[in-house]
Formats: structure tokens, sequence, C-alpha cells
């Protein structure tokens, strides 16, 4: 979820809308969607390994906060329903929410919902023995000595390499592809300072 891609963001400021992300087979439809662009409530059933009205469902709370319209440009008929994610990319600040009790419960379910789902890939590649596998897990890090500017540049460059890849991928739609969870964390070793 983050601002990875160009600026047609997705502001969100609805701790109603908040929640409905944080919902953990929902983080993950919205997930899909940015990799795949377009989708069917059949298709994320059978991506997400979920009964179809269960796929429906979570389309409409997300339709319902204008996260996911429809795609009638690429229906097949009238009965045909696909739909798209609004915007490029979803903008949270989570520190947006702490005015207000309900604000504060959103952030709070947001935040652990995805801390979890990061905590679930760095011990996924921890665990895996990819030489086992046709997948490509990859995990690292490495420090690098860097103005505050030259931080922001990394990140923009690292966001533009991404974008084309994810850009790409939409519109191959290859049968062989799979949607890669992709995470880049990156901060000061002081950062405690600036809590």
């Amino acid at each position: 979820m983050g601002d990875v891609g160009e600026s047609r963001d997705t502001v969100i400021s609805d701790p109603r809308a908040l929640r409905a992300i944080a919902h953990p087979a929902r983080m993950r439809i919205l997930d899909e969607f940015a990799a795949r662009g377009t989708l069917r409530a059949a298709d994320v059933a059978r991506i997400l390994d979920i009964p179809a009205n269960q796929a429906s469902f979570h389309l409409r709370q997300l339709a319902k906060y204008g996260l996911l319209v429809e795609a009638p440009e690429e229906a097949r008929d009238a009965r045909d329903r696909v739909w798209k994610l609004e915007h490029r990319s979803l903008s949270i600040n989570t520190q947006d929410f702490v005015d207000t009790a309900a604000g504060r419960t959103a952030a709070s379910l947001f935040m652990r919902q995805w801390a979890d789902r990061v905590h679930a890939v760095v011990e996924t590649m921890i665990l895996v023995d990819d030489s086992k596998t046709d997948r490509v897990y990859r995990a690292g890090t490495v420090s690098v000595l860097l103005t505050d500017d030259e931080a922001r540049e990394l990140f923009d460059e690292l966001s533009d390499v991404i974008e084309r890849y994810r850009a790409q991928g939409q519109r191959a739609k290859r049968p062989d592809a799979h949607t890669y969870q992709v995470v880049i964390l990156g901060h000061p070793e002081d950062m405690e300072d600036d809590r």
C-alpha cells in the first residue's frame, strides 16, 4: 500500500475506509488489483481461494469507499462485472487519524494488519528453501550513507522501476506470472529520534 507509482493517488482520510482496507483479504485483493489491473469476482475467488460470494462482498466494500470502480470496457457482455482500482495507488498517513477515537482505532487496526503482512513476508523469506521451488525469494539489507535528499531520490528511483514492471505485467497479462509482494523499507538508523 504505499505511494509507488504516479501521482494518481487516492488519499484515505475516512476512518471507515481505512477499516475496510485493514481487512486481511481486502489488503490482498488491493494488491492483486495493483499487480493485475482488472479482475472479476471469480478471479478474486480463485486467487484467494475463497467463495465467489465472499469475493463479491469484499469487492463491493472496496467500491463503497471509492477504492474500486467497474471497468465496463473490459467486460465481455452486459452481465460481466469487471473491476479496477479507482486510482493508481493509495496514500495513507496514519497520523491524519489521531484526532478522533474512530480514527485512532482505524489507524491502529490498519497498522497492525499491515505490520502482520510485512512480518509474514519476512518470515517466509527466512524459512523458504528457494532451491526447492521455481519461485524467486530474495531478501537482504544494505546500509547506505545518504543525505535526506539522496534517500528521497533513491526511493523515487525504486518506485519508478517497480512501476515500470507493474505496468508491463498489467499489459502482458501472462498466465505464468505470479503476484510478487515487494516490500521496501528504508529508515535512518537513528529513527527513534523522530518519534
